[in-house]
Parts: structure tokens; C-alpha cells; sequence
């Protein structure tokens, strides 16, 4: 699947540069755009082969203007933060008469394949209907956040982002999705088969889909589960997890904090550094001194 930049490849007229940062989670492939212009731009937004959900995250000078046709002005009045759906196999075109930076995020996606990943499935007859200029707050936010780690190569990133798209998809369904009437956790045995499979499988990456199918339960619904029993998301248990791998070696072996850091699946000593002090409030350094003596 071609992104922006390689579709536009030329560049249309005004159009500075174009870049693209890929990744896919729960068979959802994320595309957060970067465009620069120097003036009036049209550009078609491609893609059009495919479902799409999309966000305007940034824009730096007049606003951006989402467009069914080409040279024909949209409809809908402008809305911040605004969201896209389109159904595939209809065009979307982008048009500002003076945008310097726009930054959006885009997911394309298979209803009927995202529909059995995530045990929900979702509505042909809103899918099919393009939804221009429309708002809400928390699939703005989630489009937000899968963006800001769609570049994060940390392991746990991976039960993060399956855990956002599948938020993001039963608040798309959400007049149809499944409503709990209380918050229930998981059965003992059901926490333990995941907990064990996790531990199992550190410092790697998980997928949500690998741990709900464990206990034969939706993503939505054992994500909501998990954190029901542990107090955390599935994401968050496995980053403690690994930290706590770490402390452990820093008390117990001779191993340098790179070393460390790569036995746990971090970047870098860096990039453990900066986990680790959000989690306990001081260096990996000092922690160790201070425990050492």
C-alpha cells in the first residue's frame, strides 16, 4: 500500500515536502503525515481503496478543508480537531489556501477483518457513508496518542497501540457495542494463563490479540477486564515487568546499565533511564548506589 509521499511523488503545486511514519496494530495500518506548503494546495488524500479514519492533529496557517471533489468546497463549516470516515472506494482531497503545516493521522482498515480481530462487529451502513468534519473528543485524543508512539520501537508499545485501536473501535461502535452491566475481572485461572504467557514471553512484544484469545474474550472486553483485576492496562503490566527484570539485575549482577537496558528490550540506556525515572522517580544510577551501598 502506497503512502502520501510515494503517491504524490511529484509533488503538486505548493507542496514543499510530504512525510510519512507507518506502523500497523490489530491489522490497522496508522499513517501520521507531515505536509508542508508554501502556499494554495489541493492534493488528493489516497488511500481510497480503503476504509479510512482520520484526524487532523496540527495545522499552521489557514485551515485545512476536506473536500469529496476536486475544486469543489466542502459543505460542513470548519470544526476544530476535526475527523474523517471514509468508506473505500471513495476519493477524499485536501484543500487550504494557505496551510504551512498540517500533520494528520490517518488509519485504513477491513471492517469485516477488524470486526472478527476485535469480536465486535462493526456497522456496514456507517462504514459506507462518508462522515466529513465530524467531532468527538476521545477518538480525536486516541488518534493522538497512537501517533505520538507510531516511531516507538519499545516492546510494550505493542499492547499500548492494540489496546488504543481497540478502544478507538468500540467508541466507533460504541451505540452497538457490548456494554457490561457491572466492571467484572478475570476468573483466577483466566489471570493466570495470561500473566503467565506474558511473563513467558519478556521482554518481547505481545500482541492484545495473543492474551484475549487466551481467554477467549473480545479485546475490548479483556482489556476492560485485566485492568479490572490488576489496577493496570496489559501494557503497563508488562513495562513494571520489565523494570522489575531490571532492578533485579542491577541488585544481583555486575551488568552495565546498556546491558541492562538491552536484556529488558530497551533502545538504549537512555531510553531505560527516561522509563525508569517515570516509574520510581530516579535515575537507574542512584537506585542502584543507593541499594548497593
Amino acid at each position: 500500500m502506497e503512502t502520501r509521499a510515494e503517491r504524490l511523488s511529484p509533488l503538486p503545486e505548493n507542496v514543499v515536502d510530504i512525510s510519512v511514519t507507518r506502523r500497523k496494530w490489530n491489522g490497522i495500518s496508522v499513517d501520521v503525515n507531515a505536509t508542508r506548503c508554501s502556499g494554495p494546495a489541493e492534493t488528493p488524500l489516497c488511500l481510497e481503496s480503503h476504509t479510512r479514519l482520520s484526524a487532523l492533529l496540527e495545522e499552521v496557517g489557514s485551515p485545512c478543508e476536506p473536500r469529496l471533489r476536486e475544486g469543489r468546497p466542502c459543505p460542513i463549516g470548519y470544526v476544530p480537531r476535526q475527523l474523517n470516515l471514509m468508506p473505500a472506494g471513495m476519493p477524499l482531497w485536501g484543500y487550504s489556501a494557505d496551510s504551512r503545516l498540517v500533520r494528520d493521522a490517518v488509519l485504513t482498515f477491513d471492517p469485516k477483518d477488524l470486526g472478527e480481530r476485535l469480536g465486535q462487529p462493526l456497522s456496514p451502513t456507517e462504514l459506507g457513508t462518508p462522515r466529513l468534519r465530524f467531532s468527538d473528543d476521545r477518538l480525536w485524543t486516541l488518534m493522538r496518542l497512537l501517533a505520538e508512539v507510531v516511531d516507538d520501537d519499545d516492546p510494550s508499545t505493542q499492547l499500548y497501540g492494540d489496546g488504543l485501536t481497540a478502544a478507538l473501535f468500540a467508541t466507533l461502535g460504541s451505540r452497538r457495542a457490548e456494554r457490561p452491566s457491572k466492571r467484572q475481572g478475570l476468573a483466577p485461572w483466566q489471570l493466570r494463563r495470561v500473566l503467565d504467557f506474558m511473563e513467558s514471553r519478556l521482554p518481547g512484544r505481545v500482541e492484545l490479540s495473543e492474551l484475549a484469545a487466551l481467554v477467549d474474550l473480545s479485546q475490548a472486553h479483556f482489556s476492560r477486564a485485566f485492568k479490572a483485576s490488576t489496577g493496570v492496562a496489559p501494557y503497563q503490566w508488562q513495562l513494571r515487568a520489565r523494570l522489575e527484570r531490571a532492578q533485579a539485575m542491577m541488585l544481583t549482577t555486575p551488568a552495565s546499565l546498556e546491558q541492562v537496558a538491552e536484556a529488558t528490550g530497551f533502545a538504549d540506556a537512555v531510553h531505560f533511564g527516561k522509563a525508569f525515572r517515570r516509574a520510581h522517580g530516579t535515575t537507574p544510577a542512584r537506585w542502584r548506589r543507593d541499594r548497593k551501598g
